[in-house]
């Protein structure tokens, strides 16, 4: 048996990186398992991927419209028959110091971060009010503490938290938890080709964030799918509007 047997889980962001290594965790724990990426053809391959799953599928949502959001939930609400847990993974990043920033470098990372999990979890919560049952995780980072040439993405994460602190107090009522995690740096396609952008090698890029924290290591996608797959649980039921760093102590 387990933990998510019966469960119903929609991973935003889902089709690579931390949101497929989340994924894939839920799968083997029983998950039924939605996919959800603005490419649909990779979110169905990796939901393809997933041997574990009672069921999965990979459906093509757009985090920052609306009726895509409304649409893509009811489908899952008709093909896997129901829904318990909502976590919402869905990034981008447009990185640049504040005077090359563009306008649309800002308003993209904040739809994307804060837009998305504001339509999701509001699609989300009308399914778990409704059945006095819910689960909600929102993704953070550690640069919600400030990064130099992030400012958008920097207060977006920030924004999570915030959004993650107001959700506990709104829903906590009605049988829902809603907490966040904020990644430190996870080998991913996304930290690798911020590595190219700045014309260092993956390797040696990897090597320098390993050094800046004191477990000595970079995370991998299954640091923060432990982690999600705890929160998301029964067991974590006591725990609501918190923000656990998953970043190797880095903080400290």
């Amino acid at each position: 048996m387990g933990r998510y047997d019966g469960r119903v889980a929609i991973i935003t962001g889902a089709a690579r990186g931390i949101g497929a290594g989340t994924a894939k965790r839920f799968a083997d724990e029983g998950a039924a398992v939605a996919i959800f990426d603005i490419n649909e053809e990779q979110a169905a391959e990796t939901a393809a991927g997933l041997g574990g799953a009672a069921k999965a599928i990979g459906v093509g949502v757009n985090v920052t419209d609306a009726a895509s959001v409304e649409a893509g939930v009811a489908r899952v609400l008709d093909e896997l028959g129901g829904l318990h847990v909502v976590i919402n993974n869905a990034g981008i990043t447009r990185d640049n110091l504040l005077f090359k920033l563009t306008e649309d470098d800002w308003d993209s990372v904040m739809n994307v971060h804060l837009k998305g999990a504001f339509l999701m979890s509001k699609a989300a919560q009308k399914v778990f009010v409704e059945q006095k049952y819910g689960k909600i995780l929102n993704l953070s980072s550690i640069s919600a503490l400030g990064n130099r040439g992030q400012a958008n993405y920097s207060a977006a994460k920030a924004g999570v938290q915030g959004f993650t602190r107001t959700l506990a107090l709104e829903l906590g009522p009605f049988g829902v938890n809603v907490n966040a995690i904020a990644p430190g740096f996870i080998a991913t396609e996304m930290t690798d080709d911020t590595a190219r952008r700045l014309k260092m090698d993956v390797d040696e890029f990897r090597k320098l964030n390993a050094e800046a924290n004191p477990v000595k290591r970079v995370g991998f996608p299954e640091d923060i799918a432990a982690a999600a797959a705890f929160l998301c649980s029964d067991e974590a039921s006591y725990i609501t509007g918190q923000t656990l760093y998953v970043d190797g102590g880095a903080k400290i």
